[in-house]
């Protein structure tokens, strides 16, 4: 084994104040005025959401999508404890660390986009509750595994703080948690596709079909393995130090093996219900699909080899052309492929973009923070 398999997660270290960090902050200041102008005279304050658009970006980017970007922990976590894969220990914290903030601030962006958000405790009192309800079932699963995800981070600050009585009674019930976490995002990452099926036919046949939970799990998946590629590659250039290539290769190929089987079922589901042909009109909805396509199989032109798996340019490529495959497979299904009638259409405002870059400078300035203060990433030093 490589030293780099021994390192242990420590510190990062270094000034929390730089150009980056100051950015962020920017823009959470910009978010946070947007926000109390929001929750202070409503929605039609700062959105252009509408009656036949009634969920913009705020439900679909920071929300869909942000959680399928927060799908690291949970993929990492299926090759560790259920699969056993333990070489990719130490990938586990910084996915995780990833995935709690996109999920944490996906559950914010729904209060965000809550017409009554003051109500947003009905979905956890048992006398409101509709067990029927797709989105009901999306809720509770996105709350309990925030929740999951935060006690499954937690010996991270016990062992910064020199808690190791807490760390062992959590160890007892450790189990349990990880079994929650892998179980939770299959059941609302797949949910979520279900969203589609009961819009209906205000979804274009492209991005309407019964297997779309299958797809958006299998996606999620993808991009679970394309964000730690990506994550990798950031932190190791930022930080100054070794990229785990020794780690990421072999990750990458399972990342293929899952990508296969996501767009053998993909392009199988549009040929058994005869909608494939329609990727071959001259419509919006047929180039957004190939452009979703192309940015999903890229990665089989990137680093189909073992040797293109090494390349870290290539790795880091790869992992953001299935980000984006993902990106383009939520947004055609949500926004660019539904259609409510005519009368209505729908482009975020300033204000709803801005929100949604505020809320990544959250994650990012989180992230910045935890690393370096806490003990996340292995500690190994930078290759001259």
């Amino acid at each position: 084994m490589s030293n780099q398999q021994h390192a242990r997660p420590e510190p990062v270290g270094g000034n929390l104040f730089n150009a980056a960090t100051f950015v962020c902050g920017v823009l959470i200041a910009v978010l946070v005025a947007i926000l109390f102008t929001r929750f202070l005279y409503g929605l039609g304050a700062v959105t252009h959401l509408n009656d036949g658009y009634p969920w913009g970006i705020w439900i679909v980017v920071d929300v869909v999508i942000g959680s399928a970007f927060a799908c690291g922990g949970f993929s990492v976590a299926l090759l560790v404890y259920i699969f056993n894969k333990g070489q990719y220990h130490p990938l586990v914290r910084p996915a995780l660390l990833a995935s709690l903030f996109g999920y944490t601030l996906a559950g914010a962006g729904v209060i965000f986009d809550l017409g009554r958000w003051w109500n947003v405790w009905h979905m956890f009192w048992p006398g409101y509750a509709n067990p029927n309800s797709v989105m009901f079932e999306v809720a509770v699963c996105i709350s309990a595994y925030i929740v999951v995800m935060w006690l499954e981070f937690s010996p991270v600050f016990f062992e910064k703080w020199g808690m190791r009585d807490a760390r062992q009674k959590l160890n007892k019930v450790l189990f349990f948690l990880i079994a929650l976490g892998t179980l939770l995002p299959m059941m609302h990452q797949s949910s979520l596709g279900s969203l589609l099926v009961v819009i209906g036919t205000q979804v274009h046949p492209l991005w309407q079909t019964p297997v779309v939970p299958l797809l958006y799990l299998l996606s999620a998946i993808t991009i679970g393995y394309g964000i730690v590629l990506f994550e990798s590659c950031v932190a190791a250039s930022a930080y100054r130090t070794q990229i785990e290539v020794h780690l990421l290769e072999p990750l990458a190929r399972i990342m293929l093996g899952v990508l296969a089987v996501f767009l053998i079922v993909r392009f199988g589901d549009l040929i058994v219900r005869g909608a494939l042909g329609l990727a071959f009109t001259p419509t919006r909805e047929a180039f957004v699909f190939w452009v979703e396509t192309l940015c999903s199989a890229a990665p089989f032109l990137l680093i189909a080899s073992k040797a293109a798996r090494r390349n870290p340019a290539r790795l880091f490529l790869a992992g953001l052309a299935i980000m984006l495959g993902g990106v383009f497979l939520r947004l055609n299904g949500f926004l660019i492929g539904y259609d409510t009638g005519p009368g209505w259409n729908y482009f975020p405002s300033s204000s709803e973009l801005l929100v949604t870059c505020g809320m990544f400078a959250v994650e990012v300035l989180g992230y910045i923070i935890i690393t370096r203060r806490f003990p996340v990433l292995p500690r190994v030093e930078a290759a001259h």
